[in-house]
Protein backbone atom coordinates (compact mmCIF):
# COMPACT_ATOMS: atom_id res chain seq x y z
CA UNK A 1 0.00 0.00 0.00
CA UNK A 2 1.40 3.05 -1.00
CA UNK A 3 1.09 6.48 1.18
CA UNK A 4 1.52 10.07 -0.11
CA UNK A 5 2.62 12.24 3.41
CA UNK A 6 3.15 15.42 2.22
CA UNK A 7 3.31 17.86 4.98
CA UNK A 8 2.94 21.32 4.25
CA UNK A 9 5.07 22.13 7.59
CA UNK A 10 7.92 19.74 6.37
CA UNK A 11 8.32 20.76 2.80
CA UNK A 12 10.68 23.81 2.30
CA UNK A 13 11.10 26.81 -0.21
CA UNK A 14 14.44 28.38 -0.35
CA UNK A 15 14.76 32.23 -1.37
CA UNK A 16 18.19 33.47 -2.17
CA UNK A 17 18.21 37.36 -2.76
CA UNK A 18 21.47 39.10 -3.87
CA UNK A 19 23.05 42.29 -5.03
CA UNK A 20 26.08 41.70 -6.66
CA UNK A 21 28.90 44.43 -7.93
CA UNK A 22 28.75 44.31 -11.90
CA UNK A 23 30.71 47.30 -12.58
CA UNK A 24 33.96 45.49 -13.92
CA UNK A 25 33.57 42.60 -16.70
CA UNK A 26 34.90 39.92 -14.09
CA UNK A 27 32.25 40.70 -11.46
CA UNK A 28 30.07 40.61 -14.22
CA UNK A 29 31.18 37.07 -15.47
CA UNK A 30 30.66 36.34 -11.35
CA UNK A 31 27.66 37.56 -11.08
CA UNK A 32 26.22 35.56 -14.00
CA UNK A 33 28.13 31.87 -12.96
CA UNK A 34 26.37 32.15 -9.65
CA UNK A 35 22.75 32.60 -11.35
CA UNK A 36 23.83 30.05 -13.54
CA UNK A 37 24.95 27.50 -10.80
CA UNK A 38 21.62 28.56 -8.71
CA UNK A 39 20.18 27.05 -11.88
CA UNK A 40 22.12 24.17 -11.77
CA UNK A 41 20.90 23.41 -8.51
CA UNK A 42 17.23 23.82 -8.93
CA UNK A 43 16.09 27.32 -8.57
CA UNK A 44 14.26 29.39 -11.08
CA UNK A 45 13.97 32.96 -11.08
CA UNK A 46 11.77 35.06 -9.60
CA UNK A 47 12.59 38.24 -9.85
CA UNK A 48 15.80 40.20 -11.00
CA UNK A 49 17.88 38.74 -8.03
CA UNK A 50 15.87 36.77 -6.10
CA UNK A 51 15.85 33.08 -6.69
CA UNK A 52 13.42 30.25 -5.31
CA UNK A 53 13.66 26.54 -5.44
CA UNK A 54 11.22 23.56 -3.77
CA UNK A 55 12.84 21.17 -1.22
CA UNK A 56 11.10 17.98 0.26
CA UNK A 57 12.71 18.64 3.58
CA UNK A 58 14.32 20.54 6.08
CA UNK A 59 17.30 18.40 5.53
CA UNK A 60 17.31 18.81 1.97
CA UNK A 61 16.99 22.64 2.10
CA UNK A 62 20.22 22.46 4.35
CA UNK A 63 21.92 20.30 1.97
CA UNK A 64 21.59 23.59 -0.95
CA UNK A 65 22.19 25.90 1.45
CA UNK A 66 25.48 24.31 2.11
CA UNK A 67 26.11 24.52 -1.81
CA UNK A 68 25.13 28.03 -1.97
CA UNK A 69 27.47 29.20 0.38
CA UNK A 70 30.08 27.53 -1.79
CA UNK A 71 29.19 29.64 -5.16
CA UNK A 72 28.86 33.14 -3.58
CA UNK A 73 31.51 35.56 -5.07
CA UNK A 74 34.03 37.41 -3.29
CA UNK A 75 32.39 40.49 -3.36
CA UNK A 76 28.45 41.47 -2.88
CA UNK A 77 25.45 40.47 -0.39
CA UNK A 78 23.77 37.03 -0.74
CA UNK A 79 20.62 36.58 1.77
CA UNK A 80 18.60 32.90 2.07
CA UNK A 81 15.28 32.84 3.30
CA UNK A 82 13.98 29.06 4.39
CA UNK A 83 10.20 29.03 4.67
CA UNK A 84 7.84 26.22 5.05
CA UNK A 85 4.96 25.45 2.37
CA UNK A 86 2.51 26.06 4.29
CA UNK A 87 3.90 29.79 4.89
CA UNK A 88 4.51 30.03 1.26
CA UNK A 89 0.76 29.48 0.26
CA UNK A 90 0.01 32.64 2.10
CA UNK A 91 2.42 34.65 -0.54
CA UNK A 92 0.19 36.84 -2.81
CA UNK A 93 1.51 37.62 -6.23
CA UNK A 94 1.08 40.46 -8.51
CA UNK A 95 1.39 41.02 -12.00
CA UNK A 96 0.04 44.39 -13.04
CA UNK A 97 -3.79 44.81 -11.27
CA UNK A 98 -4.12 41.13 -11.05
CA UNK A 99 -3.69 39.12 -8.34
CA UNK A 100 -2.17 35.50 -8.59
CA UNK A 101 -2.01 32.42 -5.68
CA UNK A 102 1.52 30.96 -5.97
CA UNK A 103 2.33 28.27 -7.81
CA UNK A 104 1.32 25.03 -6.75
CA UNK A 105 4.00 23.13 -4.46
CA UNK A 106 5.76 20.23 -7.09
CA UNK A 107 3.99 16.32 -5.92
CA UNK A 108 6.76 14.23 -4.10
CA UNK A 109 5.87 10.53 -3.32
CA UNK A 110 8.00 9.55 -0.22
CA UNK A 111 8.99 5.82 -1.10
CA UNK A 112 9.91 4.56 2.96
Amino acid sequence: MEHTRLNAYSIMWLFVFFDLPVVTKKQRKLASRFRKDLMKDGFTMMQLSVYMRHCASKQSAEVHVNRIKKLVPGKGQVSILCITDKQYSNMVNIWGAECHPPDETPKQLELF
